[in-house]
């Protein structure tokens, strides 16, 4: 019995390898991934040369920045289903060639109009990706074990693009124009179509009934006025155009979860968030983004202007944080075996907020020790969260449903950072504003200029000049840290939420997968008992 158990895993794991060795398949995914992680970033370091270059008003400025992730984020369900239901790997291959062409397009965009299409179509293409290459993995690697150390690896890469995107960029930008931070991502592409169609497998859902079509436009069209409006909102806007999409989003959003109960066949299947591990491991995901994402642009901002750091020497600075959640994903599936998903994603948070906690003795001054340590536990904590909520996801979610659970996941990570950028850029607004209300000597119209961000303040100091423009500046720089320290309490806050909801994470690692019981036509992955069994009998 235990013999034909071993050779039923065995023939499922060379018909999900499709005759490629599955760890190489594990680099062209983990290749796919640095690509649309490069490209969230690359673009920062060049916005300044695009404005030099393309003269976009300030609406155009802000689309070219944000329609990236905005479609990305809006359209992450749609190609996550669609590839479960005609091909994951058909979905990848078609997400590296759009990806290439809207990367020639942007490179040679000569007017902002253009360049705002591209980024839109690379948009497209990075949602056609990012799914795709989660699910694949979840085929590709059926024994729990080894899909925790490719998840890991996974989330290294994620890590290591999102760090070297503006690096690059500065590189690039130092020898070329800015186009070449987009022409970057073309050889890449060129070596990836042929490689991917080669090697990766293909794979999809059971196919039962039809595509939800409509379903599936609503879940656009919801989740992007859902992602507008919290980036508008995250922008300190709270007029007509932010509460609009946001009411408009909730509503589509509502009416798609009524619709896919009522469906036989639902677009995504909604009582996997039933199952307390996946609903749980979502919930953790937006949480820890929530309450990380905002923080480090605040963090950004206080290395720069109250440190007065480069934009270099900022990066250099936040290295630390990569390299180290470069290590937490590597040791992510050692860990997970040993604690299990609810010590690990529990103590993650713990020791996340520990680091966000410790970096409340930030002040004016420099102290290199104590940002390298916070950041170096901040980067160990919140990797390990979130791979030990990714890999208790995927493996709560059935086969079938691969591309849909990876889409929900990404999905709550782009929702989680747009909340947390508003939530805490909220937070920091109202801590630092008031400290700015009666500076002496400075007019009560240019404190109240001053009070709409550090950089402003800094520019109306230079106007001032003199002792009341010496005050000001001063003012303005205590005014943040002590903003940065309410926000960083805050965030601990959501931390330790984080971590008490954890606890309905299961306690061990359990290596079968979901659903597969004996004799119900699915196939478990033997565990190493029956391994060493069948081959005794053998």
């Amino acid at each position: 019995m235990s013999g034909t158990t071993t050779a039923a895993a065995a023939l499922r794991r060379r018909a999900a390898g499709a005759g490629a060795n599955r760890w190489v398949v594990l680099v062209v995914l983990c290749v796919s991934l640095l690509l649309v992680a490069l490209d969230a970033t690359v673009l920062h370091v060049a916005v300044p040369a695009v404005t030099e270059d393309l003269k976009p008003g300030a609406i155009e400025l802000l689309w070219i920045v944000d329609v990236y992730p905005l479609v990305c984020a809006s359209l992450l369900i749609l190609f996550g289903t669609l590839g479960d239901r005609v091909g994951r790997r058909r979905i990848l291959l078609l997400g590296y060639g759009l990806f290439g062409v809207a990367s020639a397009m942007a490179a040679l965009a000569e007017t902002a109009q253009v360049l705002i299409v591209a980024r839109a179509l690379l948009g497209v293409g990075g949602a056609m990706i990012m799914p795709a290459t989660l699910s694949i993995l979840r085929q590709v690697f059926p024994d729990r074990r080894e899909r925790a150390l490719a998840i890991g690896m996974w989330s290294a890469v994620a890590a290591v693009g999102a760090a070297i995107g503006p690096l690059l960029g500065g590189f690039l930008l130092e020898h070329f124009w800015w186009g070449s931070v987009f022409l970057v991502n073309i050889p890449l592409m060129l070596v990836s179509l042929p490689i991917g169609r080669l090697l990766l497998p293909e794979s999809r859902g059971d196919g039962k009934g039809p595509w939800d079509v409509v379903g599936a436009l609503m879940a656009a069209a919801g989740l992007f006025c859902l992602v507008l409006g919290v980036k508008r909102l995250g922008g300190g806007e709270l007029g007509p155009f932010t509460v609009a999409p946001l009411v408009l989003g909730a509503v589509l959003i509502v009416l798609f979860v009524r619709r896919q109960r009522r469906l036989t066949h639902p677009l995504v299947d909604l009582r996997m968030f039933a199952r307390p591990a996946f609903s749980t491991s979502v919930g953790c995901i937006v949480l820890a983004m929530l309450a990380l994402v905002g923080l480090e642009l605040i963090a950004a901002q206080y290395l720069q202007l109250v440190l007065g750091l480069s934009p270099l020497q900022t990066g250099l600075r936040l290295l630390p944080l990569t390299i180290a959640a470069m290590a937490a994903g590597l040791a992510g599936a050692r860990l997970l075996r040993r604690f299990g998903p609810r010590r690990m994603v529990s103590c993650g948070f713990l020791l996340t907020a520990v680091a966000v906690v410790l970096l409340t003795a930030m002040g004016g001054e420099d102290n290199a020790g104590l940002l390298v340590f916070g950041f170096v536990l901040l980067g160990f904590g919140l990797e390990t969260t979130l791979f030990g909520a990714y890999e208790s996801m995927l493996s709560e979610s059935a086969p079938e449903q691969a591309g849909g659970a990876a889409a929900i996941g990404e999905t709550s990570y782009q929702l989680g950072a747009g909340i947390g950028i508003a939530l805490l850029g909220t937070v920091m607004n109202a801590a630092y504003a008031p400290g700015l209300a009666s500076v002496p000597g400075v007019p009560a119209a240019a404190s109240a200029s001053a009070g709409h961000s550090l950089g402003e303040a800094y520019d109306v100091a230079g106007q001032l000049g003199g002792p009341a423009g010496v005050a000001l500046r001063r003012a303005a720089q205590d005014s943040f840290v002590h903003g940065l320290h309410v926000t960083l309490l805050v965030s601990a806050g959501l931390l330790l939420l984080g971590a008490v909801m954890a606890l309905r994470l299961p306690r061990v690692m359990q290596c079968g997968e979901p659903g597969a019981e004996p004799g119900a036509g699915g196939v478990g992955v033997p565990a190493p008992r029956e391994v060493a069994e069948s081959r005794v009998s053998a």
